[in-house]
């Protein structure tokens, strides 16, 4: 298949590593910033020039169809394009840690809607254990056999085409395109906006990631922005499912400043912005910038409460410690509701809805059944929410309760309506925002996810602040 580089000039300093966030964000940004810039492109020559040099920094690689085999079948006029973060640890890199190849943290599923008027972004766990359909040895590459292992090895053993081929076939969803970001273009398309505001809940000190920040509110620049996405170990729980959440509310900022009139009635800023993300991308031949001005231009009218950021349905492996498993039948029911486009009709309204994140819970056992407490916990903790404490009832309950008080009331129907059998009960002798979930007897379990709104996850409009 082969890389094939169509700028008209020799490379302009592409650096060839990629950040695994940097993809997420980069699926409906363009959409909303390349409809931005048709409208430019029709308004003055200059632009007119800045669109055919943007179109000659973007490099492709084909797929072929041999490659991905038997595919699903496409069943809906959406749009959907494979993101992937491409790393590679040489040059300027290596201060991050040396490795040989080319590896990929990030995997992002773009799904934007037939009419354009909302967008989905599904996070794939890079510590996911699941079932790895066969790919050739190619150019320097393995190949893959059939096998249970970590979901990115496909792109380590086989490249973007080994990888679109394994996505396919565990979601069920016909892809249309792909998009590898790298590395480094990371750091340039956050430093072209000026930076990108972030709240800290504590500081952070990473060696690894070359990160040293103080508690509360920041402008990350590109250098440090790329160590808050990257960093790990020294922060929250220390997993990789952490590390997504926080690239998933970094990249909701990030869309907020791209999308702002700062940025878009500044056409030095918006193509600066639009200058460096082409420069960082490789795509397949027929996602041209002309392509996506087209799409963008129809969805031109899709704002930030449209699009929403969701991660596959997962636990912790038993079995494999340090990896997960997706939940079944959730994770099932995400990817065929993708498939047949079925938005949650908020989603496409713009509808705000306290996050999860922001709706606090102390969990309590009242069931008589040991162990229950915190396996409803990481559940809740699964589907999004804030698990503040886990504790026993002080006393057995037949029936499963969920208690608020008066500044929780808001939030107690956002918990009701995940369980599958509960009563609610006001309490007024606390002034709490957080809701007591009291696990009875009747404990049925949580209701598989019907929409989106379901889902783990929040939309770009969600305030990081509020949410830490």
């Amino acid at each position: 298949m082969g890389l094939v580089d169509v700028r008209p000039a020799p490379p302009v300093e592409d650096p060839p590593a990629a950040p695994r966030i940097v993809p997420k964000w980069r699926a409906w940004l363009w959409t909303v910033l390349a409809a931005v810039l048709g409208v430019l492109v029709g308004a003055s020559s200059f632009v007119v020039s800045g669109y055919f040099k943007l179109s000659g920094n973007v490099r492709h690689e084909q797929v072929t169809p041999q490659e991905l085999g038997t595919r699903p079948a496409k069943i809906s006029q959406a749009l959907n394009v494979l993101i992937v973060g491409s790393d590679q640890r040489n040059g300027s890199n290596a201060k991050y840690g040396k490795f040989v190849g080319e590896r990929t943290d990030t995997i992002i599923l773009a799904h934007i809607s037939p009419d354009r008027d909302g967008a989905v972004l599904i996070s794939f766990p890079r510590d996911s254990l699941v079932q790895l359909p066969s790919c050739p040895a190619k150019k320097g590459l393995t190949g893959q056999h059939p096998h249970v292992g970590m979901i990115n090895e496909s792109f380590n053993s086989g490249g973007i085409a080994c990888t679109w081929k394994t996505i396919e076939t565990l979601t069920g969803i016909h892809i249309d395109h792909f998009v590898k970001v790298d590395f480094t273009g990371f750091k340039s398309m956050v430093d072209s906006l000026g930076g990108v505001p972030v709240c800290l809940p504590q500081p952070i000190n990473d060696t690894k990631a070359l990160l040293h920040l103080t508690a509360g509110k920041h402008t990350l620049q590109g250098e440090q922005a790329l160590g808050y996405v990257r960093a790990r170990y020294s922060i929250g729980d220390g997993s990789d499912i952490g590390r997504i959440q926080r690239q998933q509310m970094f990249l909701a900022s990030m869309a907020k400043k791209a999308m702002s009139g700062e940025t878009l009635t500044n056409p030095q800023t918006l193509f600066g912005f639009l200058d460096a993300m082409t420069k960082s991308i490789t795509t397949d031949p027929d996602l041209t910038v002309g392509v996506l001005k087209d799409l963008a231009m129809s969805a031109k009218g899709l704002t930030a409460g449209q699009i929403r950021f969701v991660t596959t349905p997962w636990r912790y492996s038993v079995s494999n410690p340090g990896r997960v498993e997706w939940v079944e039948p959730q994770a099932d029911s995400l990817f065929k509701m993708v498939a047949a486009d079925q938005i949650a009709d908020n989603v496409k309204s713009g509808e705000q809805k306290i996050p999860k994140s922001q709706v606090q819970i102390i969990v309590q056992n009242g069931s008589g059944r040991q162990g229950l407490g915190p396996q409803v916990a990481a559940q809740l903790e699964q589907r999004g929410y804030h698990v503040v404490k886990v504790a026993s009832a002080k006393k057995p309950s037949k029936k499963t309760l969920v208690k608020y008080g008066p500044n929780g009331e808001s939030r107690a129907p956002r918990l009701v309506g995940e369980l599958k059998k509960s009563k609610t009960q006001a309490v007024h002798d606390t002034d709490t925002e957080s809701l007591v979930l009291v696990v009875g007897a009747d404990w049925a379990g949580l209701k598989s996810p019907k929409s989106l709104d379901d889902v783990d996850g929040f939309d770009a409009t969600q305030d990081t602040c509020a949410a830490s």
